[in-house]
């Protein structure tokens, strides 16, 4: 482990990574797979590197554990599970991480004894949790007594921090910074998240709660039937247009039975027309469907770079799409919109 990470230079800039952040439902099996498994096993294969049709559920279950557990205080002894300070282990990421951001945001401290930066870091982060009265929380993870941890969250230098909030990682730095960096950045993500809100303020928002009216579409996609989710979905949305979870699920259900339908000839149709726009949405779909999604993003911004018109505004309609599918929280999503940004103007 330790050859694998090395320290990083205060001066180098933050990077922008993802990682599997979403609460795991265990036992579940992920529909996703098993609809495209029922028509085509290499496709669905393939599939597992897109989004998670289970994650929203995954996320409301989440939510609910941490409603049950007492808010962090800075009362707590610290590393005590739930204090403001708490060393994180691969047995207790779930809990102490996934589950409590949904209270507070938690901020990761990756690190290792070996690491001299490391040193330096932690105990400024660890002051400014003390400060913070129970606004967030600092989760202290030792990469070399946690590998699989430093894996999943694709730490490739420390001290590494990440910023964890219902279930996602929403901001990161590498490298030990000034305490007024450190600061800084710590303020703005309270600020961003909760507003600084009193972590018990949380009971007072609505519980999360398992819709009835979603089981069919979840069925559906259980045996494979896709056309049968998406019309599921839609009843639920024309009785509830707002609906929290149907809207995400029915866009990554079409976005599927497109992909499906595209097929892998629709990259080679798109490269043999670079000009025909409906080629080009087309292939962004399929690679899309089956994970590569900055690649889909790039194809599209390129369409939109080359092009004008009403070319280019269907392009540029497709790839917002495509940004919803995904989610705003992701930053591959963040990355692709300045991109389009640079491209239209």
């Amino acid at each position: 482990m330790t050859a694998a990470l090395s320290a990083v230079r205060p001066d180098e800039p933050a990077r922008w990574e993802t990682g599997n952040m979403q609460p795991t439902r265990p036992g579940r099996p992920d529909p996703r797979a098993q609809a495209q498994q029922a028509q085509q096993a290499q496709m669905a294969a393939s599939f597992a590197g897109a989004v998670d049709l289970a994650a929203v559920k995954a996320r409301s279950e989440a939510a609910a554990r941490a409603q049950t557990a007492p808010p962090p205080g800075a009362g707590e002894p610290a590393a005590a599970p739930g204090s403001a300070v708490v060393d994180v282990t691969e047995a207790t990421f779930q809990t102490e991480v996934l589950d409590r951001s949904f209270q507070v945001p938690v901020v990761l401290d990756l690190w290792a004894e070996w690491c001299g930066p490391c040193k330096q870091l932690s105990p400024v982060l660890e002051r400014l949790a003390a400060e913070g009265g129970g606004s967030w929380v600092l989760a202290k993870v030792d990469v070399d007594a946690n590998p699989a941890l430093a894996q999943g969250l694709r730490v490739q230098g420390i001290p590494a921090v990440k910023a964890v909030w219902q279930g996602q990682l929403v901001a990161e730095f590498t490298g030990a910074i000034p305490e007024d960096q450190a600061r800084a950045f710590v303020t703005e993500l309270v600020r961003a998240t909760t507003g600084g809100a009193a972590p018990d303020g949380i009971g007072a928002q609505p519980q999360p709660t398992d819709d009835p009216r979603l089981d069919a579409a979840e069925a559906a996609l259980e045996r494979g039937d896709l056309a049968a989710a998406e019309a599921a979905y839609q009843a639920v949305l024309a009785e509830q247009p707002d609906h929290p979870d149907a809207g995400i699920a029915l866009r990554q259900v079409q976005l599927f039975r497109r992909a499906e339908e595209a097929g892998p000839d629709a990259l080679v149709a798109a490269d043999a027309a670079p000009d025909d726009v409906a080629a080009q949405t087309r292939a962004a779909d399929f690679l899309l469907g089956t994970g590569n999604v900055e690649a889909a993003f790039e194809r599209l911004v390129d369409v939109v770079r080359r092009t004008a018109g009403d070319d280019r505004e269907r392009a540029r309609e497709h790839l917002v799409e495509l940004f919803a599918v995904v989610g705003d929280q992701d930053p591959r999503v963040g990355a692709a919109r300045r991109k389009l940004t640079a491209a239209l103007y």
